[in-house]
């Protein structure tokens, strides 16, 4: 007699040892039953829904793990991250970078008067009497000129380095914030970063040293004393690339500003006096701009020599700080630096000009 899991029959002959010995290699485990796409409805479902003995089940999504996900996340933000810091950072040191800046060197000498100082009230009569009748007004006065490359650097590597200089010859000579107030982030924006600690100290600590005049980084005028009388400020000049040496580009430029100023006399103002007469002060500033490659990337430079003429100016003013200029109907003071020991070691000597008469208005 067969047992409970027998045919009733028996086994069929010639079939294998077993109905179990046909499936054995076949599991059906809960995975399996989960992965079909075929389930079949149940027979209460069947009756109610009069839906088809199977359905068709969604497809499992099968997708990474929460820790691969994890992983994969991660290691994405710190390469981004990697690459963000590699090309934003604006401190690294390339391979390939030059010697470090020079220190400036700077030179600023008064010019004064041989007499009263012209004044008129109309600023365009006093330009047009003056030797700054022909010039330019603004950036204008400072053209660019024909960008020819050198043996080591190209035609856009030259005029990016004639640019540069002249954008900093703009901000440290043109702009009103800075001409007659205390703004100088314009200027130390452009230099190179081994200068800054020379521009800070000038300007935390001046002194008539060749080295730390705040006057010979920009121009700037004691705004306790004076005013712009018309922004429109006359400049005439030049520009000049040349090549040093295989990774050095230098720019000399040479221009003359001229500078319509008159008194504050916000007291006169008030107590309805006509305004103060404009008289025009000179500077003339020659500076030597450096650059390498890495300088011409970042839009930045070194200037290395600054040279510079300013008046009418009293002698026996200090000039290092800012520029105290002699107004219309002024006259320069009597005497002048103090005098200056040839033997002493650490000082610059006190150097003071006279202005000719032919570079005042003629009124």
């Amino acid at each position: 007699m067969g047992g409970p899991g027998d045919p009733p029959e028996g086994t069929p002959e010639g079939g294998p040892g077993g109905g179990e010995e046909e499936y054995r290699s076949v599991v059906f485990d809960e995975s399996f039953v989960r992965a079909a796409r075929l389930q079949e409805f149940s027979a209460q479902e069947r009756l109610a829904d009069h839906a088809p003995a199977v359905r068709r089940r969604p497809p499992m999504r099968r997708g990474l793990s929460r820790q691969a996900l994890i992983l994969v996340l991660l290691i994405a933000v710190a390469f981004g991250t990697a690459i963000y810091m590699g090309v934003r950072h604006p401190y690294q040191t390339p391979a390939n970078s030059g010697p470090p800046a020079e220190p400036l060197r700077m030179t600023v000498i008064p010019l004064a008067p041989q007499g009263k100082v012209p004044g008129a009230t109309d600023t365009g009569y006093l330009y047009a009497h003056s030797p700054a009748a022909q010039f330019r007004i603004g950036a204008e006065g400072i053209p660019l000129p024909a960008a020819r490359r050198t043996a080591h650097f190209s035609d856009s590597q030259v005029t990016n380095a004639l640019s540069i200089a002249k954008d900093y010859i703009v901000r440290s000579s043109l702009y009103p914030e800075v001409l007659t107030g205390d703004q100088v982030r314009a200027v130390r924006v452009l230099l190179d970063p081994d200068q800054l600690d020379q521009f800070d100290q000038s300007f935390g600590h001046p002194a008539a040293d060749g080295r730390h005049a705040p006057t010979g980084w920009l121009v700037r005028f004691d705004a306790s004393q004076a005013e712009l009388a018309d922004r429109r400020i006359r400049v005439q000049g030049t520009l000049q690339a040349a090549e040093t040496d295989s990774s050095t580009l230098e720019v000399t430029a040479d221009h003359t500003f001229v500078y319509a100023l008159r008194a504050v006399a916000a007291e006169a103002r008030d107590a309805g006096e006509k305004a103060a007469e404009a008289s025009l002060f000179t500077v003339r500033r020659e500076l030597h701009f450096r650059f390498d490659r890495e300088d011409l990337r970042l839009h930045q430079t070194q200037l290395v020599v600054s040279y510079v003429q300013a008046g009418p100016l009293s002698c026996a003013e200090d000039s290092t700080n800012r520029l105290h200029p002699l107004l219309a109907g002024q006259t320069a003071k009597a005497g002048g630096p103090a005098g200056t020991d040839p033997y002493a070691t650490g000082g610059a000597t006190a150097l003071c000009g006279s202005l000719a008469a032919g570079s005042q208005p003629k009124v």
